[in-house]
C-alpha cells in the first residue's frame, strides 16, 4: 500500500465513511439530474430509463476498478496517485489538471447558477455589481469554510446533502405510483448512435464521484473506508436516478423541451409547493456540489505541489487548521475570476468528456498497480480480475468517440499549457541538485 508522504502527515484525517459517502454523493448530484431529464426525453422518450440504467452500469464498472485501485493508497490526490505511480509524474500531473480545470469550472459555473436563482427572490442580483458581489460573496465563504479546516467545510457539505435530498427522495415517493411501467417497458429501442450520444450527455449526471477519492490523505482508513463506500453510493444514486426518470417520463413525457423537467413535474404532482420545494432543491443541490468541488479540488493542486510538478507554495499546511490553505484560496480566486468573466463556460460543456478520459487513464494504470504494490489482508477485492475493469476501460473509449473535434482541440490546448507549467516547475525543483 502507498503510504502517506510527510507533507501528507501534516494533514488531519477528519473524515469516516460517512463523509466519504457524502463527498461522492454531493460529487455526483449537481445540476445534471435537475436538466437532463428532458434531454434524456427528447432523444430517447420512453426508453431513456432504460438508458440511465446503461450510465449507472458503465459508472458502476468504473467506480468498481477505482475502489479497488483506492485499495492500495493511503495519499491525498486520488487519480493522480494512480497514474503517476504507473505512468509516471507528467501523465499523472495532466490527470490532474485536467481534473482541475473541469472543477475549477464547476465551482464557476455553480455560483452563477446560484446566483441566478436568487434573482429570482432580488431583481439587482440579474446583472451588475450586485451579481459580481453575490458571486464573489458566496466563493468567498464557501473558500473560507474550507480554509479554517475540512470539519468546518464536511459540517457545511453534510447540511446541504440533507436539503437537497429531501425533495428528490419526495418526488419519488409522490410520483412512484403514476409509473407507467408498461409504456418504459414496451419502448422503443433507439439505435447505436442515438443511444451513444444520449448516453455520453447523461453522464454528466453520473460522473464525480472521484472526489472522495483526491481527500484521501485527510480520510481515517482511507484504503478501507473510500472502496466499499464509493461502491455502496454509485449504486444508491444510480438506483435514485433511475426511479426519478421513471416519475418523469410516465408524468411529463411532453417535458422534452423543458429547462427544469423536475421542477414541472412536481408542480404538477404537488402544486405550486412542490415547484417551490424542488427549485430549492436546485439551489442546495448546486451549492453542496461546489462545497464539495472546493473540498476536494485543491488537495488535486497539493497532491502535485507533493510530487514537485507544481511550486511547493501549494503544498503548504496550515499549522492551526492543518490544512493545504494556498492550495485552497488560489481555487478560490480562480474560481472567483471564471465566475465574473465568464470565460468559463466553454470548460463546463467540456465536464464530462475530460472526466471519461481521466477515468480511462485510471482504469489502465490499475495492472501495473496490482503488479508493483502488494496487496494487504481485508483489501477490496474484484471478482474475475481484470474482466470488469476491462468492460469499463472499453466502455469509456466508446463513449468518448463520440465526442467532437472541440473537445479534443480544447484537450488539447490544456495539455500543451499544463506540458510548459509541469517543465517549469519540474526543472526549477532540479536545479538544486544540479548545482550541489
Amino acid at each position: 500500500m502507498m503510504q502517506a508522504e510527510a507533507s501528507d502527515s501534516l494533514l488531519r484525517r477528519e473524515i469516516g465513511k460517512i463523509g466519504v459517502g457524502t463527498i461522492a454523493m454531493n460529487g455526483v448530484i449537481g445540476s445534471g439530474i435537475f436538466a437532463l431529464p428532458a434531454v434524456a426525453i427528447a432523444q430517447t422518450g420512453y426508453f431513456s430509463p432504460w438508458v440511465f440504467i446503461l450510465c449507472g452500469l458503465l459508472i458502476l464498472s468504473v467506480a468498481l476498478t477505482l475502489a479497488r485501485t483506492a485499495g492500495f493508497f493511503d495519499i491525498t490526490g486520488g487519480p493522480v496517485a494512480y497514474t503517476t505511480h504507473a505512468f509516471g509524474r507528467y501523465v499523472g500531473f495532466q490527470t490532474g489538471l485536467l481534473i482541475y480545470v473541469s472543477r475549477v469550472a464547476a465551482i464557476a459555473a455553480s455560483a452563477n447558477l446560484i446566483v441566478s436563482y436568487a434573482a429570482a427572490l432580488w431583481a439587482p442580483l440579474a446583472s451588475g455589481p450586485p451579481k459580481i458581489a453575490a458571486i464573489i460573496g458566496y466563493i468567498s465563504i464557501a473558500t473560507l469554510l474550507n480554509a479554517v479546516g475540512v470539519r468546518a467545510g464536511m459540517a457545511m457539505v453534510y447540511v446541504i446533502s440533507i436539503l437537497k435530498l429531501a425533495p428528490l427522495i419526495l418526488l419519488i415517493f409522490v410520483g412512484f405510483p403514476h409509473i407507467e411501467w408498461a409504456g418504459v417497458a414496451g419502448a422503443d429501442i433507439p439505435g447505436t448512435e442515438t443511444l451513444g450520444q444520449s448516453m455520453l450527455v447523461l453522464m454528466y449526471a453520473f460522473i464525480g464521484f472521484e472526489f472522495s477519492l483526491i481527500a484521501a490523505g485527510e480520510t481515517r482508513n482511507a484504503r478501507t473506508a473510500i472502496p466499499r463506500t464509493l461502491v455502496g453510493t454509485v449504486v444508491a444514486i444510480s438506483v435514485a436516478y433511475t426511479l426519478i426518470q421513471l416519475v418523469i417520463v410516465s408524468v411529463g413525457s411532453d417535458l422534452g423541451t423543458s429547462e427544469a423537467p423536475l421542477v414541472d413535474v412536481a408542480g404538477r404532482l404537488m402544486g405550486p409547493a412542490g415547484a417551490l420545494a424542488l427549485g430549492l432543491g436546485v439551489v442546495f443541490s448546486v451549492g453542496g456540489g461546489s462545497l464539495t468541488s472546493l473540498l476536494t479540488a485543491p488537495r488535486l493542486t497539493f497532491a502535485l505541489s507533493r510530487d514537485g510538478s507544481l511550486p511547493a507554495w501549494f503544498g503548504k499546511v496550515n499549522e492551526k487548521s492543518r490544512t493545504p490553505v494556498n492550495s485552497i484560496l488560489f481555487c478560490g480566486v480562480f474560481s472567483m475570476g471564471l465566475a465574473v468573466s465568464h470565460g468559463f463556460v466553454w470548460l463546463v460543456t467540456l465536464s464530462t468528456f475530460v472526466r471519461l478520459l481521466s477515468y480511462a487513464l485510471c482504469i489502465a494504470s490499475l495492472p501495473k498497480i496490482e503488479k508493483t504494490i502488494a496487496a494487504e489482508a481485508g483489501q477490496f477485492q474484484l471478482r474475475g480480475g481484470l474482466i470488469i475493469p476491462g468492460i469499463g476501460f472499453l466502455l469509456t473509449l466508446w463513449l468518448i468517440g463520440y465526442s467532437t473535434i472541440d473537445n479534443f482541440l480544447i484537450v488539447g490546448l490544456i495539455v500543451a499549457v499544463g506540458t510548459i507549467i509541469f517543465w517549469l516547475s519540474t526543472r526549477r525543483a532540479s536545479t538544486p541538485e544540479k548545482s550541489a
